[in-house]
């Protein structure tokens, strides 16, 4: 979107912002507000500060502090030298398995890998042990950076049984079409989360700092007979990721 369109929307939302709220808070929440309401997508990149406030009248110190606010709630991203994009937050359903690409499918959005390694190894003790299968088999290990609209947003590593999936070359982009295809789709998973600083290396797949928050979940999927065919850990950018539990008594 040119610039002049996205400073037009960020205008109008201003102008329906109470005038009693603090200058910088009305920015942010018309900013906010042009985004929940899709008047620019994921990935758009804002004018510079320098833009916004000439264009809106207002000092850079304003727009930094609406822009400061905003990059906490993971709305936006910015980092030194480069340009500020708006984010692309993505609720993840902890009471239903789904895909990665479901889950991006769902928003909207286009999902997408970029494959760092798949190849077919001896299975690990740590594996063995979380698979339920012999120190002698074979697994599928897969490495992948998995992305929202070409925007990197989680590393992925899967390690699945040759027995239900003899060669890495049935996997293009999603793994569980290939699963559905060979009748062995997970029925029920479980799953646990924890947080953890990114590492140098995750910093490089993920665009972000190294110790910047992410959130990890390891899970273990079931077939219906209760044998475990996927054993998978993805590290979440803690920016763009939502985890939404639904809780009943």
């Amino acid at each position: 979107m040119p610039e002049n369109q996205v400073v037009t929307a960020i205008e109008k939302s201003l102008a329906q912002i109470p005038l009693d709220i603090p200058l910088y808070k009305r920015l942010k929440l018309a900013i906010e507000q042009a985004i929940q309401t899709q008047a620019f997508q994921s990935g758009s990149v804002l004018p510079g500060e320098r833009v916004i406030a000439g264009s809106l009248s207002l000092s850079r110190v304003t727009v930094r502090k609406a822009l400061s606010l905003l990059e906490q709630e993971g709305l936006l991203s910015r980092r030194h030298g480069s340009k500020t994009e708006i984010g692309s937050r993505v609720e993840k359903s902890m009471s239903t398995l789904t895909s990665f690409s479901e889950d991006i499918s769902a928003r909207g959005q286009v999902p997408g890998c970029i494959w760092i390694s798949k190849q077919i190894s001896r299975a690990s003790s740590t594996e063995m042990m979380a698979l339920g299968i012999a120190g002698n088999a074979n697994v599928i290990r897969m490495k992948r950076v998995r992305t929202a609209n070409g925007l990197p947003i989680a590393v992925e590593t899967s390690v699945v049984p040759v027995r239900f999936v003899p060669s890495p070359d049935l996997i293009d982009q999603s793994l569980y079409t290939v699963l559905q295809d060979r009748g062995f789709m997970p029925e029920r998973a479980v799953q646990r989360m924890r947080s953890r600083a990114a590492s140098a290396d995750d910093a490089i797949h993920l665009n972000c700092d190294p110790g910047a928050p992410l959130l990890v979940t390891e899970r273990r999927c079931f077939l219906a007979d209760g044998q475990i065919v996927e054993l998978c850990e993805t590290r979440y950018k803690g920016e763009v990721y939502d985890f939404v539990f639904e809780l009943q008594r």
